[in-house]
């Protein structure tokens, strides 16, 4: 027997059954789970353990002034501890997934996965903890004494209707949130779909009649939000085993339905469905049947939630009804009710702010902000993902969850909510500047691009997109412009590229602006100065014409070289050589300066320079030495304090080796010049990094790690690159494109409108200074 593993993530249906399209078996299962390290997850320490002094500030006698100054003022173990970023995963396993009740310890591979999922998406750190105990009370008493070791609590897999009694009292009790990811997170992520598809379908919310069938966790959260949002109680029927809860009923019934019960005739889901706009199904498969569909209203929205199998399929509506917008648990149909899009967020704006509670207001924000992004365009990066491009229309309502955008707009938007509904124990003052470092939380590239990022925002650039009928560069060229960091000129024929943004469903709006080379305005001006750099190099003006009109580069170049764009980006479409060639045809490399690659390599929270990666093959002394003096320039215009580290297979002379005999004549260069940076070689590369291997080397110049690695070769830069980005986890920068007189970047052949993005904002920053 096989375990479904189609459904990314899960709602908050507990009746679920052992689905119908396997992708694994058992035995993998287990051995994915028992290989290596059993389990999920590792502690790792965040400071520095290496020698005696670490360990004496880490415990004893150092850990005592920080255990002071809790004990002075208890909100200091924000400051001192992991508290602020600590989420407990809590369960007594009643409630297994589909699986049901089968006892605490059996829950915790799911819980372990929670907390990796919180660690992933969001940067939360979690543990999970399974209370052994089905009484409501001893659970309450068991967290309750906890609840101070941690910034917030999720509860999870937990049956209904003790679900209830245990979180309210929990949130009573406690001033950190308490969130039962069943409830809540099913009814944000569903609530965020809906938004979109009234908006689809035409219809106001206040005026819209829903149906849910689910009377458990998730179906009562359901009602709950979508009350709060703006439907009316009399609008809302919601069903069980039993039935409609209608006034007066009597059979099976506790408080938390009795809050729903309203006037109806209707008895049976059949009847209650009878006109319904829309079908929430939080119960079993198969609850719902193609005659209930039939009797719906015209487009009607079901979202049949139950996991694995959905109360009805997507082929058994379409059979049926051509114009329903349909929603699933499963990631294997479009529109997956998936609360991996909650969760994470909903917990790291919570805690960034340090509030007191989740209450009603940071729901309803989560899921405007989710319903907001699925209406925006689509990066490359979730297209890769996915297969496919996702467009905002009925088979697209909600977000997918590996689109990197959750974490900047979710987390603002329920931070926001809870400084407006006061429960925010530490205000976010600069919510643009918060974005920024969330998104640095799960790319790292937007951390070291932030100061680049607002340095245009101040002072925006016109740059030229060179192969301007590209998918991915019109979707740049339009990220650009709606992260306000200039003007984008397309270089391409008008006619194609507007056709393309519309399929792309991309709006060519203001900032936008499309240039065809052959009809330009400013054709002659270029080829006239074409001619003339190239007439002694073979070029005859018919040549230099026929490259301005015909030859994206050479024109794009032209624009940069005679002050029509600030800045160039190219390279989707030809290797970086060729790309290269053609642009040092019109621009001239910059007196005093080396034209070479420099690539920015983050890995481990390190972030170090690398040069030359692109364009010497194998320099002279004289050669590293300027690559030297180029990238310690580089270095500085990004914000780094150069220590410059000329590498080699041998340390300070051992091994001799010729190679090793040039980079110490580029370091006697460097002498001569009496430059103004740290430097110092020949190093390998493991002692130019770590400091105790230095210590055998007590004359070495450099007062740190090097930041900066000026490498024996190309071909030594290149390769070392790309083996860090495939075996070490490392994210490259680059290389960028340095020393040339006016600024211009080559991304590689396979980059993706966000790489392209930061290239253009590299670019018009001009890192070369």
């Amino acid at each position: 027997m096989t375990m479904a593993s189609s459904n990314g993530g899960k709602n908050g249906n507990k009746n679920g059954s052992r689905a119908h399209r396997p992708t694994f078996t058992d035995q993998e299962a287990l051995l994915f789970h028992s290989q290596g390290r059993p389990g999920k997850l590792e502690v790792v320490a965040t400071k520095p353990m290496a020698t005696q002094r670490d360990l004496s500030l880490a415990y004893s006698p150092g850990v005592a002034v920080p255990v002071l100054a809790i004990a002075d003022d208890e909100a200091r173990a924000f400051d001192y501890t992991t508290k602020g970023n600590f989420v407990a995963v809590i369960t007594n396993g009643t409630a297994i997934l589909g699986l049901g009740n089968r006892g605490a310890l059996a829950a915790k591979p799911v819980m372990e996965g929670k907390s990796v999922l919180f660690k992933r998406f969001a940067d939360v750190d979690s543990i999970d903890l399974e209370v052994s105990t089905e009484d409501p009370d001893e659970f309450i008493n068991c967290v309750k004494l906890l609840g101070k070791s941690w910034g917030g609590i999720n509860l999870e897999d937990i049956k209904a209707p003790e679900c209830f009694i245990i979180e309210q009292r929990l949130r009573e009790l406690l001033d950190i949130p308490v969130f039962h990811d069943d409830q809540h997170g099913t009814a944000i992520i569903a609530a965020a779909g809906l938004i979109n598809a009234l908006e689809l379908t035409g219809r106001e919310v206040a005026t819209t009649k829903l149906v849910c069938n689910g009377a458990g966790a998730a179906g009562i959260a359901c009602l709950e939000l979508l009350r709060a949002i703006g439907f009316r109680p009399e609008n809302l029927v919601l069903c069980d085993t039993k039935g409609v809860i209608y006034e007066g009923r009597t059979e099976g019934m506790n408080q938390w339905k009795s809050a729903f019960a309203v006037k109806t005739e209707a008895r049976t889901l059949a009847e209650a469905l009878a006109g319904a706009d829309v079908f929430f199904g939080l119960s079993v498969k198969g609850a719902m049947t193609s005659d209930m569909v039939k009797s719906m209203a015209d487009k009607p929205i079901i979202f049949a939630m139950a996991n694995p199998d959905p109360e009805i399929t997507v082929e058994e509506v379409a059979e049926v009804r051509t114009d329903a917008i349909m929603a699933t648990g499963r990631s294997d149909y479009p529109n997956q009710i998936n609360n991996v899009l909650g969760f994470p967020y909903i917990f790291r704006g919570a805690l960034d702010v340090r509030a007191r509670a989740i209450n009603m207001e940071m729901k309803i924000a989560a899921a405007h902000a989710l319903a907001a992004l699925a209406r925006e365009d689509v990066p490359d990066e979730v297209a890769a993902a996915y297969g496919a491009r996702p467009k905002y229309g009925p088979d697209y309502i909600i977000p997918v969850p590996f689109d990197p955008r959750l974490i900047s707009d979710i987390p603002p938007a329920v931070a926001k909510a809870a400084m407006e509904s006061n429960v925010a124990r530490r205000p976010i003052d600069d919510m643009e500047t918060y974005r920024q470092q969330l998104r640095s939380r799960r790319d790292p590239i937007a951390g070291v691009l932030t100061g680049v990022y607002e340095r245009l925002r101040r002072r925006p650039r016109r740059v030229v997109f060179a192969e301007g009928e590209e998918e991915q560069v019109i979707r740049a060229a339009a990220s650009f412009v709606h992260q306000r960091l200039g003007t984008a000129l397309l270089v391409g024929r008008e006619g194609p590229i507007r056709e393309t943004a519309k399929e792309l469903g991309v709006e060519l709006g203001g900032g936008i602006e499309i240039i065809n080379a052959a009809l330009s305005r400013r054709n002659a001006a270029y080829a006239a100065y074409l001619y003339e750099r190239l007439q002694r190099h073979g070029f005859l003006q018919r040549d230099c014409q026929r490259l301005v009109n015909q030859d994206r580069n050479h024109f794009a170049s032209c624009m940069v070289a005679l002050g029509d764009a600030d800045a160039m980006v190219t390279g989707v479409t030809r290797n970086f050589s060729v790309a290269l060639e053609d642009v040092r045809r019109c621009i001239d490399p910059k007196p005093g300066h080396r034209v070479m690659g420099i690539s920015l390599v983050l890995v481990r929270g390190r972030t170090v320079l690398v040069a030359d990666s692109a364009v010497t093959e194998m320099p002279s002394a004289q050669d590293l030495a300027e690559i030297a003096k180029e990238a310690a320039s580089v270095a500085r215009s990004l914000g780094y304090e150069p220590r410059l580290a000329l590498l080699a297979f041998s340390t300070f002379g051992h091994p001799s080796g010729e190679r090793s005999e040039r980079v110490q004549e580029a370091v006697r260069i460097l002498d001569g010049e009496r430059v103004n940076f740290e430097y110092d070689g020949d190093m390998a590369a493991d002692v130019a990094l770590n400091m105790e291997l230095r210590e055998a080397y007590p004359f070495c110049r450099l007062s740190g790690p090097a930041n900066v690695l000026i490498m024996p070769a190309f071909h030594s830069a290149s390769i070392s690159t790309k083996m860090l980005m495939e075996l070490g986890g490392a994210t490259v920068i680059g290389p960028m494109l340095v020393g040339l007189d006016r600024s211009v970047q080559i991304v590689s052949l396979s980059a993706n409108d966000t790489q392209l993005v930061n290239m253009a904002a590299i670019a018009a920053y001009n890192v070369s200074g």
